[in-house]
């Protein structure tokens, strides 16, 4: 039996076994953490919240094997497809999304009680849209084909995302400027697309003095203040701070026991990393981190042994994606940068994040597969690594 699953689980094992853990650690500390939220809400019954993060695990989990099965090309064909898709997506979102938590995020999913957030599904869309573009040439230098096929669409999603979501849109601009260092695009595209953004940001800012109810300069700028002026941080960050120095070097207060918690206003989500180390010291909080560090060292492995085209670039984009946001949000938690709303992956309590990094991880072992065909010495013939082949021209990559 044993040999049969591993025989159906290709590629980089290493890559399987983080998202098993993750996923494992998702239930184990979403259960914990959403206890304060169950007395509160539904008289101590901690089962509903356990069984709704199981039931949305397991639908990512289908959804990540599916996208494991597809092979790279069909995400290269989609593409463009998925980034058009998104702007309405987007649009609706900022026009006529519901306002939740003062931010217009989410849209409702008809006729159920479900939200959707389409950041997360443009996130996606645009890293597999520079993926594509990104493959097409070995270096871009000139202007048209970087300005509108590269820097408009990132600078398109980022400024429909930067009024309700700041952080989100910072991380896939900063995401999207490290995918085109590593698809050797001239730097001086990327020192105009930083100019590009600089100029919507401050639009953005004076905008926000005149539609206050769509961007949210003011929250902004508090939470830039509270983090300059206050060093302890807000209530919600010192709780954090607490619940770490409690859960010591090593074993913690143990599974379950978390105290700060009930005190603690988004255990269940931006603060979940403090409930890890409380109840599992130091000594967890390392090897989260660890986990999170050794996926992105994988995927560059995969990146270095390929030949840099879509499946590698796109891969590439969305570990960084996860990582990146993993590690925003464990600083934000011990009050190294301001807060930022940004889920734990996988290990947030909630809906919209968890099904797109299961996404994210089946699309990236569906690349990690497709690359270990390529680089045995018997595979020939593929787009997505060192296969042995004829010199390829520039304008056939995929």
């Amino acid at each position: 039996m044993s040999s049969r699953i591993y025989s159906e689980l290709r590629g980089d094992k290493v890559i399987w076994m983080i998202f098993a853990l993750l996923a494992l650690f998702s239930i184990i500390i979403s259960y914990s953490a959403t206890g304060t939220l169950a007395f509160r809400y539904h008289g101590g019954d901690t089962s509903s919240y356990l069984l709704k993060q199981v039931g949305i695990l397991s639908l990512g989990l289908i959804l990540a094997y599916m996208c494991y099965l597809m092979h790279p090309k069909r995400y290269s064909k989609m593409a463009a497809t998925l980034f058009l898709l998104s702007i309405p997506l987007l649009v609706y979102t900022l026009a006529l999304g519901p306002e939740i938590n003062d931010a217009r995020r989410w849209i409702a999913v008809p006729f159920t009680s479900l939200t959707f957030q389409t950041s997360d599904f443009a996130k996606i869309a645009l890293f597999m849209y520079l993926a594509k573009v990104l493959s097409i040439s070995e270096y871009i230098k000139d202007f048209n084909s970087a300005f509108l096929p590269i820097i408009v669409p990132v600078i398109i999603v980022v400024g429909l995302i930067l009024p309700s979501d700041l952080s989100t849109a910072a991380l896939i601009f900063l995401i999207s400027m490290l995918m085109m260092f590593v698809g050797r695009v001239d730097l001086k595209y990327i020192v105009l697309l930083i100019m590009c953004g600089i100029v919507l940001f401050a639009v953005m800012i004076i905008l926000g003095n005149f539609f206050p109810e769509f961007i949210r300069v003011e929250t902004w700028i508090k939470r830039i203040n509270n983090f300059r002026m206050n060093l302890d941080g807000e209530y919600q960050i010192q709780q954090a701070k607490m619940a770490i120095a409690s859960g010591g070097l090593f074993w913690g207060e143990g599974p379950g026991n978390s105290m700060v918690r009930n005190t603690l206003p988004s255990a269940h989500a931006d603060c979940v990393f403090a409930v890890i180390v409380e109840e599992y010291g130091l000594l967890g909080g390392f090897v989260i981190i660890s986990l999170f560090l050794l996926l992105l060292f994988r995927v560059i492995t995969l990146v270095t042994v390929s030949n840099k085209g879509f499946g590698a670039m796109l891969a590439l984009g969305l570990t960084l994606n996860i990582v990146i946001q993993a590690l925003a949000n464990i600083a934000v938690t011990v009050h190294l940068v301001p807060v930022t709303g940004l889920a734990l992956p996988m290990l947030s309590y909630g809906g919209t994040s968890l099904l797109f990094t299961c996404i994210s991880f089946g699309i990236i072992l569906s690349v990690s597969k497709n690359i270990q065909k390529i680089t045995e010495p018997e595979a020939v013939g593929e787009d997505f690594g060192k296969a042995a082949r004829p010199p390829q021209r520039s304008g056939d990559r995929n």
